[in-house]
């Protein structure tokens, strides 16, 4: 696959903790705003830039216009500065006695439309135009696509060589996780590059929405251009880190349901009683696959059910919830566009769950296991799509750590 150097825009010395911000897509309008609050450099007020503009619809005319302020803004004053030459980054994220390394570099648009670089999951055609839109009016990649390899040593034996090396930041977000940057210059540049090279695919662990958005802009850039697999134009690429599969960690996607389908707790009951085998749980914490805890009415249950013989895709936990509760009893025909289903990422855990429940916002809320890296290179190789939210890999990637421009 193609993966190359880039000739960042970065944090300027000493300013990578300011700028770099969590992903856009992971925090809502109110929460950005809180985590932006008193700090003009937060990458927040580009990827995000409808936090200045209280009371403005967030896909209007002038919230594009005011992430592109920003963004000059970042640039006039010094914040963000061009690095002069095209680099790899190695990017290192440590949570807790958790550590994932990968490599920062830009992906070509044609691997992804020919399948070299792998989904997993459908986009939702608002977030996919808000992306494009966002991409096409700052001409850059402000977040990365966060994708994941099958291990190849000889890589991770030159990863390991870089590492050893002065970083060029490093420094410990709002939320505890450590995050270290070394830049990758000279002679290793395309020593890196032919390593890179010999990945055969790729898969996107997160970030389908900005690798759907990027193609879309490639094709807007370069509309009489079908085949754009040999164009080298910056256009054709975006903005990714690879990682070895093996030291990404998921976490569940948990599910909350606004109400019961009108149906009175007791009849809810013995309708899950007959699908699943239904028993008392002390927390909120599934023990394994095939399993899922439910939170209703303050008391916790276990659901078990024993392992179907199926495809890959219906035999996920999620997708067992969904065809056989989530569909049937509670009335959650698309978990994509039903407004009554909403999604917890695993990094808040159950207490979230149970917060929502006990403050009236969900009437039932499930806990799930997580699904394997392996299960979803799987999926993705079978060409096949998992249900929505199905994943949550943590930690996040930050963006601002480089940023890829288009011109």
């Amino acid at each position: 696959m193609k993966f190359k150097p880039f000739n960042a825009l970065r944090p300027a010395p000493g300013k990578a903790q300011k700028v770099c911000a969590v992903p856009y897509d992971t925090v809502n309008t109110e929460e950005a705003r809180q985590l932006a609050e008193g700090n003009p450099d937060s990458l927040l007020h580009v990827s995000r830039p409808e936090i200045d503009l209280p009371g403005v619809d967030i896909y209007a005319d002038e919230v594009y216009a005011q992430g592109l302020k920003a963004f000059q803004d970042l640039q006039k004053r010094g914040v963000l500065v061009r690095d002069g030459e095209d680099c790899f980054y190695v990017y290192r994220q440590v949570m807790g006695n958790h550590a994932q390394v990968g490599i920062m570099g830009c992906c070509h648009v044609a691997d992804y439309e020919n399948n070299i670089i792998l989904k997993h999951e459908k986009t939702r055609q608002d977030k996919e135009d808000d992306r494009t839109r966002h991409t096409l009016t700052l001409r850059a990649n402000t977040g990365p696509v966060f994708l994941m390899y099958r291990d190849l040593p000889s890589i991770n034996k030159l990863v390991k060589l870089i590492t050893t090396s002065k970083p060029l930041e490093d420094f410990v977000a709002s939320d505890g996780v450590c995050h270290t940057v070394w830049r990758v210059s000279g002679a290793t540049v395309p020593r890196l590059a032919q390593e890179m090279a010999r990945v055969p695919k790729a898969y996107i662990a997160d970030g389908h929405h900005r690798a759907a958005s990027a193609a879309r802009a490639a094709r807007t850039n370069l509309p009489d251009q079908s085949d754009r697999s040999n164009q080298s134009d910056e256009k054709n690429y975006f903005l990714a880190v690879m990682f070895p599969a093996s030291q990404l960690k998921i976490l569940p996607y948990h599910r909350c349901v606004a109400d019961l389908n009108g149906l009175p707790q007791e009849k809810f009951l013995d309708a899950v009683s007959k699908i699943f085998t239904l028993r008392d749980a002390p927390d909120g914490n599934p023990s394994g696959p095939r399993e899922s805890r439910m939170y209703l009415a303050g008391k916790w249950y276990s659901l078990t059910w024993p392992e179907p013989v199926a495809d890959p895709v219906s035999k996920l936990d999620v997708s067992v919830l969904q065809d056989r509760l989530l569909a049937p009893i509670l009335g959650i025909d698309d978990p994509r566009t039903n407004s009554r289903i909403s999604f917890v990422g695993g990094i808040r855990g159950a207490g979230e769950l149970m917060r929502r429940v006990d403050s009236g916002k969900a009437a039932v809320a499930f806990a799930m296991w997580p699904v394997g890296v392996g299960e979803v290179m799987d999926i993705a190789d079978a060409g096949a799509i998992m249900p929505p939210k199905s994943t949550w890999f943590e930690p996040k990637l930050r963006s601002g750590v480089a940023i890829h421009t288009l011109d």
